[in-house]
């Protein structure tokens, strides 16, 4: 099949003869050629989950036809919105306002097309139970579909101080203002078949979110400490995108787990701690001597540090157990290889913002003697400092 863009030409107002999309779009026959659609953000940390999740589709038998609905605000010219027509040629791509309040479900349909009906919904772009958030939902419903899987956020939850590691689906607090809980009762509450993941820290090919890894490199690179909160023992999962992509279609294994409205943490099983990821790091990119300056974060906050200042990790131990997720196929350690060369190819020169690392530095013994490779990067080192 050919990739086809469909986009926006028209007013809302119009959109049922201005967005018609083709015939392999929406198809409904037998449960082995069932249709499936991806509702895909702008990009982000979940930007090139989308991308994914459609090639791990596209692998599986039950699946038919698969249409990505795009938030026309993305950038095409970025990954991984640049290679869905060599990547995932046989994909239907429809572009679509998703951030326009307006969208309900009539015009989400006439953006897909009058009629046509999917078996299959993946949401991985509603922030809340509104707007193209809600038509996702009332769509779902209305076609009948035998699930809708949304992506939400491990930043749902709120972990106190008594909570345990890894956080739990079922006991550990979540914010209940936020727009990703909100989206999970109101699916519930319509009554369709329904389940939600929580996925944390994406890193992988062709992201367009890199700031978890590069916070490292970008600081090792340029033979500058590392300022880590605490003593740098913290855990943290760090989970390639094809992972996450296959623990989504998992939910193809056993559709009846996943449909009653289960939520399901998603990431990998492969903890490391603060320290690891700059061990690791440092081995891959070649750098012997460095510099890891650990500092009281209760006092000096986080500055740029890409993680929380304690623990903040989840398992995907339900569903393993529930959809029969055979595990992570990555590891970082394994990854870190690609993942550098990548960098130093597209990345490594780029301009970054050191004030805040100094702001914390400085404040710190281990800071001693570091003013004038911060000046060297263009921050301004004050004579207090």
């Amino acid at each position: 099949m050919k990739i086809v863009f469909i986009c926006i030409v028209a007013s809302l107002s119009s959109l049922a003869q201005a967005f018609v999309a083709p015939n392999q779009a929406g198809t409904r026959s037998t449960a082995l050629n069932a249709a499936a659609l991806i509702v895909q953000n702008k990009g982000g940390g979940h930007g090139e989950l989308g991308f994914q999740l459609a090639k791990v589709l596209s692998g599986n038998d039950k699946i038919d036809s698969i249409t990505i609905l795009q938030d026309d605000a993305a950038n095409m010219e970025s990954e991984p919105f640049c290679s869905y027509a060599t990547d995932i040629g046989d994909v239907t791509i429809v572009k679509a306002p998703l951030a326009d309040e307006t969208m309900d479900a009539t015009k989400m349909q006439a953006l897909l097309g009058s009629g046509t009906t999917f078996d299959y919904v993946w949401d991985n772009a509603s922030k809340g139970a509104k707007g193209a958030g809600k038509a996702v939902v009332d769509c779902a419903k209305s076609w009948g579909c035998n699930l809708l899987t949304y992506v939400s956020s491990a930043g749902a939850y709120n972990p106190t101080a008594d909570t345990t590691y890894p956080m739990d689906e079922a006991t550990t607090p979540v914010k209940e203002s936020a727009g990703q809980v909100l989206y999970e009762q109101y699916a519930t509450a319509s009554g369709v078949p329904f389940c939600s993941f929580r996925p944390q820290y994406i890193y992988g090919p062709k992201s367009n979110k890199y700031d978890y890894v590069d916070w490292y490199f970008d600081r090792l690179t340029r033979g500058l400490p590392l300022p880590i909160p605490g003593d740098g023992s913290q855990l943290v999962s760090l989970t390639n995108s094809e992972d996450v992509a296959s623990l989504l279609a998992s939910v193809l294994n056993d559709e009846a787990a996943a449909a009653s409205g289960a939520i399901f943490n998603c990431g990998t099983d492969q903890l490391v701690s603060y320290n690891e990821v700059a061990k690791l790091c440092a081995e891959v990119s070649g750098v012997v001597d460095y510099s890891v300056c650990h500092y009281d974060g209760a006092e000096l906050g986080k500055g740029k540090f890409p993680f929380r200042l304690t623990d903040f990790y989840v398992a995907p131990t339900k569903a393993k157990s529930a959809l029969g997720w055979s595990g992570a196929a990555h590891s970082l350690r394994d990854d870190l290889t690609w993942y550098y060369k990548d960098y130093v190819a597209s990345r490594a020169d780029k301009p970054i913002k050191l004030d805040a690392d100094w702001d914390i530095v400085s404040k710190t013994a281990d800071g001693t003697g570091s003013a004038p490779k911060y000046e060297k990067y263009g921050v301004a080192i004050t004579q207090s400092a």
